[in-house]
């Protein structure tokens, strides 16, 4: 079985600007390169990775084009455009993104973004048409409980556009809200060109153990169903809660728990086609 990790993280402090990581967030304030990633997802029997970015930037985007074009491994990359300026964001998909076969998405930090109307904006709206129309995805972040019910408003108006939530939108802590999360996210899963990532569940003061991976996937498929929902280790994130290896193993040990079929959907298949990737199984041999 090919497997496609559908959200990692580069970043390299020398040469891009990430304003929310700062020395505070202790072992992920360095650099993380291509290599080290690589030989994490080796280590894990992971074939291959789509490269989302972590910063607000055009100068991140170019980066991690060119870090993709250097590691066939990395089949696809979720950049960043200004969707709040609708010109703006045309000129760089028709302008320096252009021709760049590996952007498959787009996305922006709308949890560092203080308006909680983002995704009802007027340009945000026309951009969004933009990207479905160049057959690009939106990726959205952390999206409870500020943003999910707008970006679920944005998904019913741009039919055309595949919108995938990060990290199931980001459940939250306790019992508390727990609900309101479930309802939310039932409404997003409710409409057909929505997906969800099971990714980043390292949440502070929780350890990501196979019980919690399952009840969280059998949720997601519950409601999206196997071929929307997809794999990701939001790696380099999962360092300060065990690293790569002992978040993988426990999400894996709860997606092996389903059939081949959903297996091999939720660990690849949803990623190659929601993303475009190509032939999953090419993606063994280019890692």
């Amino acid at each position: 079985m090919t497997v496609i990790d559908a959200h990692l993280h580069l970043w390299d402090l020398d040469a891009v600007e990430i304003p929310w990581l700062t020395p505070s967030l202790g072992p992920l304030h360095r650099s993380f390169g291509a290599e080290e990633a690589a030989a994490e997802l080796r280590g894990a029997g992971v074939d291959a990775a789509v490269l989302v970015q972590a910063a607000d930037s055009l100068a991140e985007t170019r980066w991690m084009l060119r870090t993709a074009d250097a590691h066939p491994w990395i089949a696809g990359v979720v950049g960043w455009v200004p969707l709040d300026d609708e010109a703006a964001a045309r000129t760089a998909l028709d302008g320096e993104l252009a021709g760049e076969s590996r952007l498959r998405g787009i996305r922006h930090l709308v949890h560092d973004d203080p308006r909680d109307e983002f995704f009802a904006l007027p340009a945000v709206r026309a951009s969004l048409i933009e990207l479905a129309r160049r057959g690009l995805v939106l990726d959205v972040p952390d999206a409870w409980p500020r943003h999910l019910g707008t970006a679920t408003a944005a998904a019913r108006a741009t039919s055309e556009l595949t919108v995938v939530i990060d990290h199931l939108g980001k459940p939250p802590l306790g019992r508390a809200g727990l609900d309101a999360w479930r309802t939310a996210l039932a409404e997003a899963a409710a409409l057909p060109n929505t997906v969800a990532k099971f990714s980043g569940l390292h949440l502070p003061g929780t350890v990501l153990d196979v019980a919690l991976a399952s009840g969280l996937l059998e949720l997601a498929l519950e409601l999206f169903g196997a071929d929307r929902v997809m794999y990701g280790g939001d790696w380099p994130m999962s360092v300060p809660h065990g690293g790569y290896a002992p978040t993988y193993a426990a999400m894996r040990a709860a997606v092996d728990r389903l059939s081949p079929d959903e297996a091999a959907a939720v660990l690849g298949g949803t990623a190659a086609r929601v993303y475009g990737l190509g032939d999953v199984a090419s993606l063994r041999t280019a890692s």
